[in-house]
């Protein structure tokens, strides 16, 4: 596995789509992309799959072949295969950081998530998703402000990794 994805910010989405990508995401996106010269334009995917997803999921191209291979190792004609060759082949976009750094997020990927002047970008280890930020806040920020709740005040988060790795 390649280098991961770390932090986020927001960015400014002008009238045609276009957004800038976090800088540290585009030299992950260059290293993890085999056929992207140095300070090229490397590609990526954008998956958006159905109705109940409120974000965009951008995985790199070492990502997508690693989930790709996933997918093909499992049973031709199976329920979980066809599934998830819906998600990950069918409602995608594959693209490219332009020479600006920017990606073109056309009307379809915008409208889906209600995406309008600015987008906000999380990093979520080898992918990063992009959201509009208001939706961020209600869903994703408010459940993990939950999940804390449920937790005792002295609780240390690297306890979900105690015998993770065999370490």
């Amino acid at each position: 596995m390649g280098r991961r994805f770390r932090g986020e910010s927001h960015h400014k989405v002008d009238a045609k789509g276009r957004v800038s990508i976090p800088a540290s995401f585009r030299r992950v996106l260059e290293a993890s992309d085999p056929s992207c010269d140095p300070g090229g334009n490397p590609e990526l995917v954008i998956v958006y799959g159905d109705q109940r997803r409120k974000f965009l999921e951008c995985y790199t191209i070492d990502a997508i072949n690693e989930v790709d291979d996933k997918i093909d190792a499992l049973p031709r004609g199976s329920v979980q295969r066809k599934m998830l060759q819906r998600m990950f082949h069918g409602q995608s976009f594959p693209t490219s950081v332009d020479e600006t750094g920017r990606l073109v997020l056309p009307a379809k990927l915008r409208s889906k998530i209600d995406l309008e002047k600015e987008a906000f970008f999380i990093a979520a280890g080898d992918t990063f998703q992009i959201w509009k930020p208001e939706t961020y806040e209600e869903e994703e920020l408010a459940q993990s402000e939950k999940w804390m709740e449920e937790l005792p005040d002295d609780f240390d988060p690297m306890e979900f990794l105690d015998g993770v790795g065999g370490a």
